[in-house]
């Protein structure tokens, strides 16, 4: 009995070291080139994914729909017969959105590029989405003043656009609407980042979830270890 025991905390201790030896073996370039693989597999992933027809509109996660706040001013519309308009408006939102998506490439690439020591060892250890808070950190600014000029060109020619930032201002006056939702091309620039770096997530989970079916030996190495 003792004997039997003695071998199964002896197997039990060996699985401990052999697991701090695999641990051990994932060098600082290793998971620096792991991490690097899986930043731009993310990145090139959720841009290709959204940066298409219907990639917002089709997609129920991401679609961007008008602000809850603006519901009764939306039901107004439509019993007046504008439901047409507000339909073709909310396209155009979503279709902004997918224009302006690919812009994010350079600037994504150029985050992993970029990316610190530091940075690496803050992503191997954070949770399911650091790889996410990581481009969030490093790109939200910049992306948000890339997207901001396409998306107002996308939807700047349409009648509502006007409309909705008349009636989303004063609702934001009486604490209906957030202030930073008040303005339409703003209020898309932000969901459409939301979007972006939501799909970013969805691939890092991916990834972490079952690294051997990205078919990277790197991503294995790394996220296999962990």
């Amino acid at each position: 009995m003792q004997r039997r025991r003695f071998t199964a905390h002896l197997g039990a201790g060996m699985a401990l070291w052999l697991g701090a030896q695999k641990a051990h073996a994932l060098d600082s370039r290793d998971a620096n080139a792991g991490l690097k693989a899986a930043l731009d597999r993310g990145a090139a992933s959720a841009v290709a994914l959204l940066g298409r027809a219907d990639g917002f509109l089709g997609n129920p996660k991401v679609r961007i729909a008008l602000p809850r706040g603006l519901d009764s001013a939306t039901k107004l519309l439509r019993s007046l017969g504008q439901g047409r308009k507000v339909d073709d408006l909310v396209t155009a939102m979503n279709r902004a959105a997918e224009a302006a998506v690919p812009e994010a490439k350079p600037l994504l690439a150029n985050a992993v590029k970029q990316m610190t020591l530091t940075d690496a060892k803050a992503v191997l250890a954070g949770g399911d989405t650091s790889v996410t808070r990581f481009f969030a950190d490093k790109t939200r600014v910049a992306l948000s003043a890339k997207f901001l000029p396409i998306v107002t060109k996308a939807t700047e020619k349409f009648e509502l656009s006007a409309k909705y930032n008349a009636v989303a201002g004063q609702a934001a006056g009486l604490g209906i609407v957030e202030r930073e939702d008040a303005d339409l091309q703003k209020y898309v620039t932000s969901k459409t980042l939301d979007g972006l770096f939501l799909m970013i997530g969805e691939e890092e989970k991916n990834i972490r979830r079952d690294p051997a079916a990205t078919g990277s030996a790197i991503l294995q190495k790394v996220f296999g270890s962990l």
